[in-house]
């Protein structure tokens, strides 16, 4: 990864008792930005933190000596070094006049794109969002200069603040081939998005900082004339873009809709839904997060519908190993535009198989009663399955059919899809061993209750056909505990011998007694570090414990239920 920054012009315009000392700085390579303000001391600011550089205050006369060495400042109180990548922004007072100055580092970062590398090859418009400061402007610069020189595309770069290409006439050479059109003032940057497509034919159109609602459908615009876009905005996630209603246009738009007492009986829902008016402008987001951490929404379409709707949707997460690869990890998140909440954060990506080798040495005891005492001198062997799913609850449950009643289906199979559940969907009510409806419907329905009364088949009702309900519901079929096969194997990661035997202990007391018999049990005395690890296992399955005794005979005591 190769690193330009032009720091030396940078100090060149910084007095002498703010340049020396930066110059000396060991961290100087790491430099963000430099902080002059009226009457305070010289800040320079580093990603461990800030550090002051000098004890002599900022006065008028430093300010103007900086001034006086960088050329004029816009409308939006910014500007450059010509031919470098630095900004310097100013902070005025109500006169009018420059009380302060940021003079932020500009550095082109060759090799950061191989992340999404194969992105930019399939032609797809795209978004990057994350907050100020984590790389966006230097990633669409390095953008850029791929697309035109090594893809040989017709690149036109819409440099509003001049942060892309750099201050002057002649664009830094970190952009490549692609061409500068600069913007005079910010609020005509829409414009001018417009006249590029219409005057210079681009391919490729980059875009920094889409912050208003013409600039949003100055986009939609050029997409719909089959331009590929590269832009950014701020914002951390897509569902904080889909509710911010000046953006929300970038990925198609949200609109009320209001359905028919049958359209909304069919799928399960409100009469007044949330749904995307067009299709979406970018139809790639990239979130980043860190600077070597970015998730990925590819079919921006789908998963706008899908978090709109609050099903399951697939994330990307990409990341640079320290040994320089690519690792790319598959996610499954709950999408929920009412809390816009991360839930049921799972990762998809198989585990190896892994072996432990443990003593099986476990002995448990009831009422002073000794339930099982297994002694034996060989060791056994634990697998992991790794084309086992993560996610997988169905573990030693028999398949169910089930038959659904005015919920949506899709719903339902993306639910059983994703938690890899023993469900079969049947059609036909006679068959089923469940039936899940909606609760405002089954009333109604009075020949689908004298079938469930005379098969004895339960019926289980749900408020809303919302992947929440539909969730606890099915878990309520197939009568599954709060655990998982997924926590099962969160709790094996990096344990020693020692702590496996602990867990497995505490698992067969907990399955074969506890939950089994619904008595009291109590585990073999073990050191502390060990009987946490206990304690937790039995928060897991949502039951109470308590430690007895002294040490080091102290032992766990676990109560139903």
């Amino acid at each position: 990864m190769l690193i330009a920054d032009d720091l030396d012009k940078l100090l060149e315009i910084l007095p002498d008792f703010v340049r020396i000392p930066l110059e000396k700085h060991s961290d100087r390579k790491l430099l963000i930005e430099v902080v002059m303000d009226l009457g305070r001391r010289p800040e320079a600011r580093f990603p461990k933190g800030p550090d002051y550089l000098s004890s002599k205050t900022i006065s008028w006369q430093d300010l103007d000596f900086c001034i006086r060495r960088i050329g004029n400042f816009s409308n939006d109180n910014r500007s450059g070094i010509e031919r470098t990548l630095h900004r310097i922004s100013s902070i005025r007072n109500r006169q009018g006049s420059i009380i302060g100055l940021t003079c932020r580092v500009g550095r082109a970062i060759f090799g950061t794109i191989s992340i999404i590398r194969d992105l930019l090859e399939r032609k797809e418009s795209i978004l990057l969002l994350g907050k100020p400061g984590v790389g966006k402007t230097t990633a669409i610069r390095e953008i850029a200069r791929i697309l035109a020189d090594e893809m040989e595309k017709r690149v036109v770069i819409i440099d509003t603040s001049n942060e892309i290409a750099g201050d002057g006439d002649i664009p830094h050479p970190a952009i490549g081939r692609a061409r500068r059109m600069q913007v005079a003032r910010p609020e005509l940057q829409h414009q001018v998005m417009i006249e590029a497509v219409e005057n210079h034919m681009p391919e490729v159109i980059i875009i920094d900082e889409i912050g208003t609602e013409l600039e949003a459908l100055a986009a939609r615009t050029i997409a719909e004339r089959g331009v590929q876009l590269v832009g950014t905005a701020h914002g951390n996630y897509l569902e904080s873009l889909i509710k911010n209603p000046i953006l929300s246009d970038l990925i198609g738009g949200i609109q009320y809709v209001t359905l028919g007492d049958d359209e909304a009986k069919r799928r399960g829902t409100q009469k007044s839904i949330l749904e995307r008016k067009a299709a979406a402008a970018f139809q790639v987001v990239i979130e980043i997060h860190e600077r070597n951490s970015w998730v990925v929404h590819e079919q921006v379409d789908q998963k706008v519908d899908q978090i709109l709707q609050g099903t399951y949707i697939l994330t990307q997460c990409r990341k640079f190993n320290p040994s320089g690869s690519l690792l790319i990890e598959c996610n499954s998140s709950l999408g929920n535009f009412d809390s816009l909440s991360k839930l049921s954060s799972v990762k998809m990506h198989s585990f190896s198989s892994r072996n432990h080798l443990i003593n099986e040495k476990v002995v448990f005891s009831y009422n002073n009663i000794n339930f099982l005492n297994r002694y034996k001198d060989s060791k056994f062997i634990k697998k992991i399955d790794h084309k086992q799913s993560s996610l997988n609850l169905s573990n030693g449950l028999e398949s169910l059919s089930l038959y659904v009643y005015f919920v949506d289906i899709k719903q339902i199979k993306a639910v059983i899809h994703s938690l890899q559940l023993p469900l079969l969907i049947t059609k036909n009510a006679v068959k089923a061993d469940a039936i899940l409806a909606l609760r405002s419907s089954v009333k109604k329905n009075t020949k689908l209750r004298q079938i469930a009364r005379n098969r004895n088949i339960i019926i289980y009702t749900i408020y809303s056909s919302t992947i929440p309900h539909i969730t606890r519901a099915l878990r309520k079929i197939l009568n599954l505990n709060s655990y998982s096969q997924l926590n099962w194997k969160k709790l094996y990661e990096d344990k020693t011998i020692y702590q496996l035997d602990a867990l497995d202990e505490a698992h067969e007391a907990i399955k074969k007694v506890v939950i089994g018999k619904k008595e009291i049990v109590e585990l073999l005395s073990c050191i502390a570090s060990l009987r946490k690890i206990q304690h937790h296992l039995v928060k897991v399955y949502n039951l109470k414990a308590r430690s007895f005794g002294e040490e080091p005979n102290r032992r766990l005591r676990i109560y139903p239920k």
